[in-house]
């Protein structure tokens, strides 16, 4: 298992141990081992704080916070998938920047009666996709709370200079990284007490965000990108409004899966819905100068016009736009 070396781990504590049986620093000494260290990383986790080296000579720092009941429940997904998918989150805000993470913090606050080998499945499944970018887990706080809170700190670098969200000019194009709506498809399916199909179902518990594309990206020239954690429509409204254009996508760019229409029939709702305004998949919205720049891998969902806002297929769109998290 990528970041875990079995013979480096302690003991496992018994089955149905508590975070309280087991102690702050008990805890501490289990979850330590499981997170390899890059060559970056001077100092890891055990001090006070972490020292790592920053070759490019800038940071590109992000933290994403995860909350019990409000982003995940336990009865809908397991530890390694929430901690998989917590670190997914959190990596593609940097890959939206153009960047790469190498270096991760993580806050854990957890009911006492929490059993401990949830808090280090959880662990497991951070490392695991923190790997995928070769990025180093060098520190964290732990403490206790009624639910369970995960905060990640994700520290990244640009080969080139970053991509902001202001870029976007009128006459350029947008294109898209990643699947989109799967996500959203699977939050509905589970919302519902089902569990499938369960290609959407298993979308929603482990996001898959583009990370080879955010760089890519970055190299080929776009002018503007965002990660599409809230939603298709509301994320690239995020683009419009920071680069004072208008922003509209085309649907005919969109073939919807099987399952979408599966789902979308049983619930009496349009599939188009899950990917103008889903979120959780973590693909990557960009805007290129011409269709000439866009990379192998990305398709172009839309174009940048003079105005404001964001249009779907020339008009304006009345459907749910993305996740509110004050709404």
């Amino acid at each position: 298992m990528a970041g875990v070396s079995s013979p480096d781990l302690p003991p496992a504590p018994p089955r149905g141990t508590t975070v309280a049986q087991l102690g702050e620093f008990g805890l501490i000494g289990h979850l330590g081992p499981r997170f390899a260290q890059g060559p970056h990383v001077y100092v890891g986790p055990g001090d006070d704080a972490a020292l790592v080296r920053t070759p490019q000579g800038h940071v590109v720092v992000s933290t994403d916070l995860q909350v019990e009941g409000r982003h995940f429940r336990r009865e809908w997904s397991s530890a390694l998938d929430i901690g998989h998918k917590s670190a997914a989150q959190a990596l593609a805000d940097v890959t939206a920047m153009g960047g790469r993470t190498h270096s991760v913090t993580v806050g854990l606050a957890t009911p006492g009666d929490l059993e401990a080998q949830w808090a280090l499945d959880l662990a497991d499944g951070i490392a695991e996709e923190c790997a995928l970018v070769g990025a180093s887990v060098v520190g964290g706080d732990l403490t206790r709370a009624d639910e369970v809170m995960i905060s990640l700190t994700v520290m990244g670098a640009c080969e080139v200079a970053p991509v902001l969200r202001s870029g976007a000019r009128s006459g350029q194009v947008v294109a898209l990284a990643g699947r989109q709506g799967w996500a959203a498809g699977g939050l509905a399916v589970l919302g519902r007490g089902f569990r499938s199909p369960r290609a959407l179902v298993e979308a929603f518990r482990r996001p898959e965000p583009p990370y080879d594309a955010g760089p890519q990206a970055a190299r080929a020239g776009a002018t503007a990108m965002i990660d599409v954690s809230d939603g298709l429509v509301a994320d690239l409204g995020h683009v419009a409004q920071d680069s004072g254009v208008r922003i509209d996508v085309q649907t005919s760019a969109f073939e919807l899966a099987e399952p979408f229409h599966a789902v979308a029939s049983a619930l009496g709702v349009d599939p188009m819905g899950f990917v103008l305004g889903g979120g959780d998949d973590h693909a990557l919205a960009a805007t290129f100068a011409s269709l000439d720049d866009v990379p192998d891998g990305w398709r172009v969902i839309g174009s940048v016009l003079e105005g404001e806002g964001v249009t779907v297929d020339g008009g304006d769109y009345d459907g749910e736009r993305g996740w509110d998290h004050f709404a």
